[in-house]
């Protein structure tokens, strides 16, 4: 018979999964112009060895701590069922919500590459 806690660890494991995917997904469609380069090739390296592991690292590191502390805010007389969804409506919504904000802060960064300031 399997332990709650072995489900929620397996489930932990997929929410990390999903939100690294996401921040791959957003870092590589905010980062594409400063890879390839605008005027006479310009590139900024620095979106692969800044940006990249933070987006890989944080998104799954924020997302899990906002679904342990949904999880421990609700009283202990709620059900399994209600703690789930609370969860992972804590987990969806921190993804969207990083997603949003590292597509605004890539913006920001790669804005010289795609309006370069004659």
């Amino acid at each position: 018979m399997r332990r709650s806690g072995e489900r929620s660890g397996a489930v932990g494991c997929l929410v990390a999964a999903v939100a690294a995917v996401a921040g791959f997904g957003v870092w590589l469609n905010g980062s594409r112009p400063g890879l390839r380069g605008s005027f006479e090739d310009q590139r900024d390296l620095s979106l692969l060895y800044v940006e990249l592991p933070l987006m890989l690292l944080a998104f799954p590191a924020l997302t899990l701590a906002a679904r342990c502390l949904a999880g421990a805010a609700m009283p202990h007389g709620a059900g399994r069922g209600t703690r789930a969804a609370v969860s992972l409506l804590a987990g969806s919504a921190t993804v969207l919500v990083l997603a949003w904000a590292g597509h605004m802060w890539l913006d920001t960064r790669v804005a010289p590459f795609v309006h370069p300031a004659w």
